[in-house]
């Protein structure tokens, strides 16, 4: 019996390591992947640029008007950018800008969501695909549209939903109404709200859907119902998608210009009912002042302009803040 050992095999001498290449090692092999490279940053860069520029341009300007203006910027109630001295503020117009976003907000974003689980979770498919269409084209209809919509429907049939506001809510004196016309910053709000029902409910039906199928599963399997499958699986996860849906319309709320000229009766002045015909907004002043403008009195619309820039980079930034914090409910991590 052969008892020798054998001994292992030497493994084999390493040969020349085989040279990296660094495009590779970034990812980039082809020159196709290098120019899509080059034109991905560059487009970014151009957007920031961009937005340096416009903001570089509203800063001039307005530092031009307010540097000769005689009342308070922020706190005036006053608007004669053309007189002499030049007075004028943005407290009126800054007021009307967040009480008819806000409560644009208030009424769209609740029914949007609602509409949103009523296509996914509720309807069958038959019923779901049509609403699911007549919501896309509603989001399509251009903002003029609406307006003359609010100028000779809704507003002319308001004075029964004011009425029952007025009787059951105008202890408040938020919600007191003294017969005038219906051309108020409440008006105003129902109207955005009807505007951005379609964006909000658009990006939250496609949130809802992308949902993985067994969080559902698992929750029927544990004896869930519908609702609380919604509340604990399907919600949880598209929060950070009704929360982005919800700033898209904030941002077309906060920027809104001829339908809101076409419904509001503009004054500067703050009313203490939201149902008192008066007020204004930046968008809506601004559109309706630019033509007949002086020199003076455009540089002062455009340091409104620069309060509303701001305005919109501030709640676009809190939206992201918002989703960063509740990225776990992201899709993106399911």
């Amino acid at each position: 019996m052969d008892t020798t050992t054998q001994k292992p095999l030497a493994p084999p001498a390493p040969g020349p390591a085989a040279p990296v290449d660094s495009s590779a090692a970034r990812g980039v092999t082809r020159p196709g992947d290098r120019i899509f490279l080059g034109l991905s940053r560059g487009s970014g860069i151009f957007v920031l640029v961009l937005m340096a520029a416009i903001a570089a341009f509203l800063t001039y300007r307005a530092t031009l008007a307010i540097s000769k203006d005689e009342a308070n910027f922020f706190t005036s109630f006053e608007w004669n950018p053309s007189g002499s001295p030049p007075e004028f503020g943005i407290a009126v117009l800054a007021f009307g800008t967040v009480v008819s976003s806000v409560i644009a907000m208030v009424i769209a974003v609740p029914v949007a969501v609602a509409i949103a689980l009523f296509i996914t979770h509720y309807a069958p498919r038959r019923l779901g695909g049509p609403i699911g269409y007549v919501i896309d084209l509603l989001a399509a209809v251009p903002s003029i549209v609406y307006g003359l919509w609010g100028a000779l429907v809704l507003v002319p049939h308001l004075d029964g939903l004011y009425g029952w506001l007025d009787d059951y809510l105008g202890w408040t004196g938020i919600l007191e109404w003294n017969d005038g016309a219906p051309r108020s910053l409440f008006t105003v709000g129902i109207l955005l709200a009807v505007m951005i029902l379609p964006i909000i409910t658009n990006v939250s039906r496609e949130v809802f859907r992308q949902v993985p199928r067994m969080h559902e599963e698992a929750a029927l399997a544990l004896g869930a119902t519908r609702w609380e499958v919604i509340r604990m699986s399907v919600l949880p996860f598209g929060r950070s998608g009704v929360i982005s849906a919800s700033m898209l319309g904030l941002g077309r709320a906060l920027g809104e210009t001829m339908a809101v000229a076409m419904v509001l009766s503009p004054s500067f002045t703050i009313n203490a009912s939201l149902l008192d015909p008066g007020g204004g907004t930046f968008a809506q002043n601004i559109a309706s002042k630019f033509n007949e403008a002086t020199e003076m009195g455009r540089d002062a619309l455009i340091a409104s302009g620069l309060v509303l820039f701001v305005i919109t980079l501030l709640v676009n930034g809190a939206a992201r803040l918002i989703i960063a914090r509740r990225k776990e409910y992201s899709g993106a991590n399911a």
